[in-house]
C-alpha cells in the first residue's frame, strides 16, 4: 500500500541536528523578525534516509513520461529527447554562467543565442527573431504586441479586432484578449478547414490580423492558406503563424513563405526538450522586416568577430522577461538542431507525418474520424461508434490507463464531439505503433462486449476517477494532519 511520507513517521528514526554556530549574537530572535517565525515546532515527518530514498524512487516511478513510454498527446509534440541535448545543457561552460556577467565573459554564450536567431529564421522564413519569450503562451503575447506595435505606429487605431478560428488553440484567442483586443471567431469548413468566405465577411478595417495554425488542430493541412494571406494582408492585417504544429511541416515547408508575418516556436514541443509539468519552455518569436524593429530588446547581434546585446531599439515593445530567455532549454534545442541538419529535420517531419497517417488509418477500422483525410502530424478521431454501449471519450482514455498508456489529448478540438486528438511524433517505432493500434482495438471490442469495464475505468490506476471539477475549483494541494 503507497503512503505518504507523513505517513511513513517514525519518531527517532533520523537523529540528524545541526552542530551549534559558535559565533556571537545567534540568537534567531534578534535576526529575525517576529513576525517571520513559527509559534510552533514545524510537523515534518521523520524518516532514514534509505526510507526518503526509496520514498522518492517509487514516487518517480509513477510519473509517466516520454522515457516510460508512448505520449500521443495531440498538439503537444512530445517527443523523445536525446540525451545528448541533456549533456550540452550541461556543460560547466553553460551550467555556470551568470546573467549578469559582463557581455565579453560569456562571448560562446552569446554566440550561441545569435547562431539560433539565425537558423530559426531559416526553418521559418522570417528575418529577424527573438529568444526572450518563456514559452509558447508568452511568445503568442509577445508576438500580438508585436502586431499590435506595428499598427499604432502606423496610426492604424481602429484595428482593435483578431480573427480566431473556432479551431484554434485556446492560447489564442486567450492572448489576443490579454493583449486588448476583441476576438473575432472565423467558422470552419466541412472539411475542417478555414472557410474562405467567413473569413472575407469578417476581415475589415478593424481587423488587427489573424491568428492560424498551419497544420491546425485537426491535423490537417489549410491548403488555401495562399488565399487566407491575400485576404488578410489586402485588409492591412497580418497573418500570426501558432508554432505549436511546427513539427508538421518542420523542413518541407515555411510559414514565411506562407504568407505569415509573425511566428512564434515552441523550442520545447518541436525541437525536443522535456516540458512535462509546467516547464520548462521557450518560445522565440520570429517577424518579417517591416516588424524587426518592435522585436523586444535586447536582440543578440554580431559586430566582427564579437557578439553584444543590442538595446538601441527605440521602437521596440520592450522586455519581455527578465534577462534574455531560457537559456538551457536553448542550448537543447541548439543542440538538437545542430545534430539533425537541415536534412535530419525534414526526415523527422516526414517520420511524424507518416507515423500519424499510419495510426489513422488503423485506427479508422473501429473508431470515427471526423475528417478522414490525408493528415500532418497528427488527427482527431472520436468515440462515436461505441457511443450505442453508451462509452464516451473519456472513458476510453482512462481504459488505455489500465494498458499502460498515456491517454491522447481529449476533448479537443471543440469543434469534434468527443474528439480524440492523437499525435505519435517521429520517434516511435512501428512495433510501438502496432501495440498502441491493438490496444485501441481491444477496448473498442470491450466497449462492445464489455461496456461496463471500459466506463468503469481505471481498475489498476492508483486512483480511479475523481470529480474533476471540484479537483479543479477546489484542489488540495498539500497534507493536512488528520
Amino acid at each position: 500500500m503507497n503512503k505518504l511520507i507523513f505517513e511513513k513517521h517514525v519518531a527517532g528514526s533520523n537523529p540528524f541536528t545541526l552542530p551549534d554556530v559558535d559565533i556571537a549574537n545567534t540568537d534567531i530572535t534578534t535576526t529575525i523578525p517576529s513576525q517571520f517565525l513559527r509559534g510552533e515546532k514545524t510537523a515534518l515527518p521523520e524518516v532514514s534516509e534509505v526510507e526518503a530514498v526509496r520514498h522518492f524512487t517509487e514516487l518517480s516511478t509513477r510519473a509517466y513520461g516520454v522515457d516510460s513510454g508512448l505520449y500521443p498527446l495531440g498538439s503537444c509534440t512530445m517527443k523523445y529527447n536525446p540525451k545528448i541535448n541533456e549533456w550540452a545543457a550541461r556543460l560547466p561552460g553553460w551550467a555556470g554562467l551568470h546573467p549578469c556577467q559582463p557581455q565579453e565573459t560569456v562571448q560562446g554564450a552569446l554566440q550561441l543565442y545569435y547562431e539560433m536567431q539565425v537558423m530559426l529564421a531559416e526553418i521559418t522564413g522570417m528575418d529577424s527573431f527573438t529568444l526572450q519569450p518563456a514559452a509558447g503562451a508568452h511568445g503568442e503575447m509577445a508576438g500580438v504586441l508585436i502586431m499590435k506595435a506595428y499598427h499604432q505606429h502606423r496610426q492604424d487605431h481602429r484595428r482593435t479586432r483578431m480573427m480566431v478560428p473556432d479551431s484554434a488553440h485556446g492560447t489564442n484567442p486567450a492572448t489576443a484578449n490579454v493583449v486588448g483586443y476583441e476576438v473575432i471567431e472565423v467558422k470552419s469548413n466541412p472539411r475542417g478547414l478555414v472557410d474562405l468566405d467567413d473569413l472575407r465577411s469578417k476581415m475589415s478595417d478593424e481587423v488587427a490580423g489573424l491568428m492560424l495554425t498551419n497544420p491546425n488542430t485537426l491535423g490537417l493541412f489549410e491548403e488555401d492558406i495562399e488565399e487566407i494571406a491575400a485576404i488578410v494582408h489586402e485588409g492591412g492585417g497580418l497573418l500570426y503563424y501558432d508554432g505549436a504544429n511546427l513539427n508538421g511541416i518542420m523542413g518541407v515547408t515555411r510559414p514565411g513563405d506562407m504568407g505569415f508575418d509573425v511566428v512564434h516556436v515552441n523550442l520545447h514541443k518541436t525541437f525536443s526538450t522535456p516540458h512535462g509539468g509546467g516547464g520548462p519552455g521557450a518560445g522565440p518569436v520570429g517577424v518579417k522586416a517591416p516588424l524587426a524593429a518592435f522585436l523586444p530588446h535586447p536582440l543578440v547581434i554580431r559586430q566582427g568577430d564579437a557578439y553584444r546585446f543590442d538595446y538601441d531599439r527605440p521602437l521596440s515593445i520592450g522586455k519581455v522577461k527578465n534577462y534574455y530567455g531560457n537559456f538551457g532549454v536553448i542550448v537543447k534545442a541548439y543542440t538538437y538542431i545542430k545534430s539533425l541538419g537541415a536534412a535530419g529535420l525534414k526526415e523527422a517531419c516526414q517520420h511524424a507525418v507518416l507515423n500519424a497517417n499510419y495510426l489513422r488509418h488503423q485506427l479508422g477500422q473501429v473508431y470515427h474520424i471526423p475528417q478522414d483525410l490525408l493528415c500532418k502530424h497528427e488527427f482527431v478521431a472520436t468515440s462515436r461508434n461505441q457511443a450505442d454501449q453508451g462509452v464516451s471519450t473519456l472513458d476510453i482514455a482512462k481504459r488505455l490507463i489500465d494498458y499502460g498508456y498515456h491517454p491522447p489529448t481529449v476533448y479537443f478540438p471543440l469543434i469534434v464531439h468527443e474528439a480524440m486528438m492523437i499525435e505519435p511524433t517521429e520517434t516511435e517505432s512501428r512495433e510501438r505503433l502496432d501495440d498502441f493500434v491493438q490496444t485501441m482495438q481491444a477496448i473498442a471490442l470491450e466497449a462492445k462486449e464489455m461496456p461496463d469495464l471500459v466506463i468503469l475505468a481505471p481498475h489498476d490506476a492508483a486512483i480511479r476517477r475523481v470529480d474533476e471539477v471540484t479537483a479543479a475549483r477546489k484542489p488540495i494541494l498539500k497534507w493536512e494532519a488528520q
